[in-house]
C-alpha cells in the first residue's frame, strides 16, 4: 500500500466515524499537526502510534505498515491553487526575505530546522473576526563553515 492509497482509507475512516483531527491525535498521544501530517503521508508515524490510530478508526494492520513507512515529500504544483494553501505561498513571497532578515540578524547565518520542529494552531476568538494563530518553532541551524 501506498501514502496515497493509505490517506484515502484513513480519510474514508475519518468521516466514517465522525472524528476530528484532535480527536485521532488525543487517540495517538501525539499533536493533532504531527498527526494529521503522517496520514496525509508527509511523515512517518513511530509503530506505537500506527497501532494506536489504527485501533481508533478500526483500519487493517497494512495502513499501521504504511504510517510507518518513510514518505517522499513532494510537490506536484509550482504554484498552489487551493485559496488557503496560496495564501501560505502568498505570505512567504511577500514576507520570506523578511523572515530571512530578521532571523539572520537574531541568530547569524543559518536557517530554522523543519525537523526539530513543531507547530501549533489555534483558533482565537475575535469581535472583528475569529483569527488563526499559527506558531511555528524551529531549531536554530547554522551553517558551519570548514
Amino acid at each position: 500500500m501506498n501514502k496515497t492509497e493509505m490517506t484515502a482509507m484513513i480519510l474514508a475512516a475519518k468521516d466514517a466515524k465522525g472524528k476530528s483531527w484532535e480527536d485521532i491525535a488525543a487517540s495517538v498521544g501525539m499533536s493533532s499537526v504531527w498527526t494529521t501530517s503522517a496520514c496525509l503521508g508527509m511523515n512517518s508515524m513511530p509503530e506505537q502510534y500506527a497501532q494506536s490510530l489504527c485501533e481508533s478508526l478500526d483500519l487493517p494492520d497494512e495502513i499501521s505498515v504504511a504510517l510507518q513507512a518513510c514518505p517522499h515529500k513532494h510537490w506536484d504544483k509550482t504554484i498552489p491553487t487551493d485559496p488557503l494553501v496560496y495564501r501560505f505561498y502568498e505570505m512567504i513571497n511577500v514576507y520570506g526575505d523578511t523572515i530571512k532578515a530578521l532571523i539572520h540578524e537574531k541568530f547569524g547565518d543559518g536557517i530554522m530546522s523543519a525537523i526539530d520542529f513543531s507547530m501549533d494552531i489555534d483558533k482565537e476568538k475575535n469581535p472583528a473576526g475569529d483569527r488563526v494563530v499559527i506558531t511555528l518553532n524551529g531549531k536554530f541551524l547554522p551553517y558551519k563553515s570548514w
